[in-house]
């Protein structure tokens, strides 16, 4: 079976993302695919990764799982969403190090789900603007449990993508820069639905319709129909035109609350990222997808 991990990352629309998907649940289970609602395995699959820091899962743990979330649908893919996956985004932050308990959660998976084909799917946000919102709904907040002996500088998501890859390497990470998100919103649902890439959609502007005026959308909409043989290529072009005329800079704008985060840090932070995100595509079993 093929089992999809949607992730998160926290604060990068991971819940209209699959509330997106689940708008196609009709037709995917038609292609074999299960997308289960989240209710039914969130806690269950928590509680058992929990378990599994104290004790081996029992033998059946996987048939017990599957039971729960398949509901006696027969699928040959399932794709499960929980932005908690690699804990809450009070811990989200450890010394200085993002999702630093990702790894052993992954371990934990492989064990549960040896013989199936598990992939990540996680959106990945520039630190400048997510750990100011981290950090604001921090667990511990001190400076020696948020930060540890690190500073902002030392934040790096190609360091945890490659501690969840020496940890499971036979699990494949699909990654994208939620800055870019509204240009691949509709590939992003494909990629993790499994469909081919200009198969039709609902929802495929879910996302642009709430950061770009009605005016704009409109707008949009009309000019779609007046060139309906665009490519997907071509239709992200034409969204980042609309956006850029008609996009709500309350939605896209972010006040950054932070102690100590001054203009210059952020603009530092954001060009460590930019290198950060260069060295991801570095690393073996990581497909980042890119505009």
């Amino acid at each position: 079976m093929q089992l999809i991990l949607h992730t998160g990352a926290h604060y990068t629309e991971q819940e209209r993302l699959i509330k997106t998907i689940l708008r196609n649940k009709g037709k995917l289970s038609q292609k074999g695919v299960h997308v289960p609602g989240p209710g039914t395995y969130r806690s269950l699959i928590r509680d058992t990764l929990n378990a599994m820091h104290r004790a081996p899962a029992a033998h059946d743990a996987r048939d017990v799982l599957l039971d729960v979330i398949l509901d006696d649908v027969k699928a040959d893919r399932v794709v499960l969403s929980d932005p908690n996956f690699f804990r809450t985004a009070g811990t989200a932050v450890q010394r200085g190090v993002i999702y630093p308990d990702a790894p052993e959660r992954m371990i934990h998976m492989a064990h549960l789900f040896p013989d199936d084909e598990i992939e990540i799917y996680l959106a990945i946000r520039n630190p400048a603007g997510l750990v100011p919102i981290l950090f604001d709904v921090a667990v511990k907040k001190q400076a020696d449990k948020f930060w540890g002996q690190r500073q902002p500088q030392d934040l790096r998501w190609s360091e945890t993508i490659a501690n969840i890859r020496a940890a499971a390497p036979e699990i494949r990470i699909n990654l994208w820069c939620n800055e870019d998100l509204p240009l691949l919103w509709s590939q992003i649902i494909r990629n993790i639905a499994g469909l081919e890439p200009e198969e039709k959609i609902a929802g495929g502007f879910d996302l642009l319709s709430s950061i770009m005026s009605k005016e704009g959308m409109q707008r949009f909409r009309a000019y779609l129909d007046s060139h309906a043989a665009m490519s997907e290529i071509q239709k992200r072009r034409v969204i980042a035109v609309f956006l850029d005329k008609f996009a709500l800079e309350d939605e896209i704008e972010e006040e950054l609350d932070m102690p100590g985060w001054t203009e210059d840090l952020v603009e530092e932070l954001t060009e460590i990222y930019d290198q950060d995100v260069a060295q991801l595509q570095t690393i073996p079993g990581v497909n980042l997808i890119t505009p």
